[in-house]
């Protein structure tokens, strides 16, 4: 419908007005004509003034009816270069494009799995800069698995490709989702398990669980990061100290051995509601072994412990399990809380030594998160005092200026430290408590305390079919500026070839319960001190 204007004792006619869109909408249009910015706009309408998200519905304006606008004017806008498109008149790929979301894989027959898998792995940033600089090495074994794991390292490698490489390879690629073929016949070339083929002929579903520890696997045997340790021994494997005492033989000798762990794994009974119990319920269990003291198979109890963390933690949802009575996997749907941060030492799931070693940063680290947090709360109410209090009044109508009160200013908090500035010295004063044997352990968590950054989800009731999707949080692909300060709250959501934004809440919800999107692989990645 047409209406009109009053601003500063002129009129304006004729403005598009549309009751289907927001409030904010009419007021880029005033703005386009007037040249009074939104922010410092008032628009009075029966009852107060319009808000951006005010429902045109409960208004009721009517064709020819004149609105009274209130604000300083500044410089006319110029026209856009190109027509306006709301997100909502948007196809998924003219989205992707505005939103800036990360490319999506093809999937290419049953290959959820794989790409799910992938778009995880993606978050880690160790794993990038590693494999830019991967060459296979010429003194490799020449069998051909050997071969195949290094050339499938190779093809991951294509993976790391960020946005800005793909845009200046060509800018359309941005808009097509990845086929990731060369990379999914060396997997099949590497573990011909998953060339499995279905009933019907086409290729069967898989573990995304059998193709983590896969490729993890492949790039370890591959020789990644081989000049610097290793890369897989250094940032995704932990060491776990196992402590075996024979029950039934109290004289016994108790036997303590230490090995190399790629993962935690929470195992999942009826009485398994979070994910730390369910932990800990792998760590401490009963075994049946032969014992050397009794010549017989006898009950032990076994005691482990991480004595190593390394940077990247994996934990496993145990949700798959055989059933014999049916002769398949069967899939638990128990619903298990797992959290945003873990903090693996209060839940004294470490060896003694490492938790003495790791106790103090940890202390310290927990009183500075809180800290920070207070400073992004004050920072949050300043933004809202100062768009309040900033200057917005060249009152257009002498009636409404005489019956308006001037509004007492509100008080701005005091000035806060520069964000970086405060972080480096926190870092500097975290770092001095670093264990000196932690520090020297290149690629090890010092903290003792983790974030999540990425999740790999089963939807679907049978572990030999359904659905794997990946969730990345955002600032893992798209860091801020400043460290942390960008707020978790968004996600980027990978299924398949269809990438999009959703909130922390939706993550919330992928504890399990049923046979919706379901939490399996859960990355943790340490905490930074910066």
């Amino acid at each position: 419908m047409k209406v009109s204007i009053k601003h500063s004792g002129k009129v304006y006619e004729d403005l598009e007005l549309d009751p289907t869109k927001p409030g904010s909408a009419f007021k880029q249009t005033i703005y386009e004509k007037t040249g009074v910015p939104t922010e410092r706009m008032k628009v009075m309408i029966k009852g107060g003034m319009l808000k951006d998200d005010t429902d045109w519905s409960k208004v009721g304006p009517k064709e020819g009816q004149v609105f009274t606008v209130i604000g300083a004017a500044g410089e006319l806008p110029k026209p856009p270069s190109t027509p306006v498109t709301f997100l909502e008149d948007m196809d998924d790929r003219e989205l992707a494009n505005a939103l800036n979301v990360p490319v999506g894989l093809q999937n290419l027959g049953n290959t959820c799995y794989m790409n799910a898998t992938v778009q995880a792995l993606r978050s880690i940033p160790e794993l990038q800069t590693a494999l830019s600089t991967y060459a296979p090495s010429s003194a490799q074994p020449s069998q051909l698995s050997q071969n195949a794991e290094a050339s499938l390292t190779t093809a991951l490698g294509e993976f790391r490709l960020s946005e800005t490489d793909i845009a200046e390879r060509d800018p359309l690629m941005l808009l097509q989702p990845f086929p990731p073929l060369l990379f999914l016949q060396i997997l099949r070339q590497v573990n011909p398990q998953f060339a499995e083929r279905g009933r019907a002929g086409g290729f069967a579903q898989q573990d995304a669980d059998e193709c983590w520890s896969q490729i993890i696997t492949s790039m370890s045997n591959a020789g990644l990061g081989r000049d610097e340790g290793g890369w897989t021994d250094r940032y995704m494997a932990g060491e776990m100290e196992t402590t075996l005492k024979c029950d039934e033989a109290p004289d016994e000798p108790p036997t303590t051995t230490r090995e190399k762990i790629l993962k935690l794994q929470c195992n999942i009974s009826s009485s398994t509601n979070y994910m730390h119990a369910g932990i800990m319920e792998s760590l401490d269990q009963k075994i049946t072994k032969n014992s050397p003291s009794l010549g017989r198979e006898a009950v032990y109890s076994q005691h482990s412990r991480v004595s190593r963390l390394p940077t990247n933690l994996t934990v496993q949802m145990v949700r798959f399990y055989w059933r014999r009575d049916i002769n398949k996997k069967a899939k638990i749907m128990r619903k298990v809380k797992f959290p945003f941060e873990f903090d693996v030492l209060s839940e004294g799931m470490t060896t003694e030594e490492l938790t003495k070693k790791l106790l103090p940063v940890n202390a310290r680290l927990k009183e500075i998160e809180k800290d920070r947090a207070e400073r992004r709360k004050v920072r949050k109410r300043t933004k809202v005092v100062k768009k309040d209090t900033e200057g917005d009044v060249e009152m257009g109508d002498s009636a409404i200026a005489a019956s308006s009160e001037p509004k007492p200013k509100a008080e701005i908090p005091g000035d806060l430290p520069d964000e970086k500035e405060a972080r480096a010295k926190e870092a500097e004063e975290l770092n001095a408590l670093v264990h000196p044997d932690v520090a020297k352990d290149v690629g090890a968590n010092v903290t003792g305390m983790y974030d999540l950054v990425a999740i790999v989800t089963h939807k679907g009731a049978s572990a030999d079919g359904g659905h794997y999707i990946a969730w990345v949080r955002k600032d893992e692909l798209q860091p801020p500026a400043v460290p942390g300060e960008s707020g978790n709250d968004e996600w980027f959501k990978f299924d398949d070839d269809k990438v999009s934004i959703v909130n922390q809440d939706k993550i919330t919800g992928l504890d399990g319960g049923g046979e919706d999107s379901t939490a399996y692989i859960l990355l943790y990645r340490s905490k930074r001190l910066d």
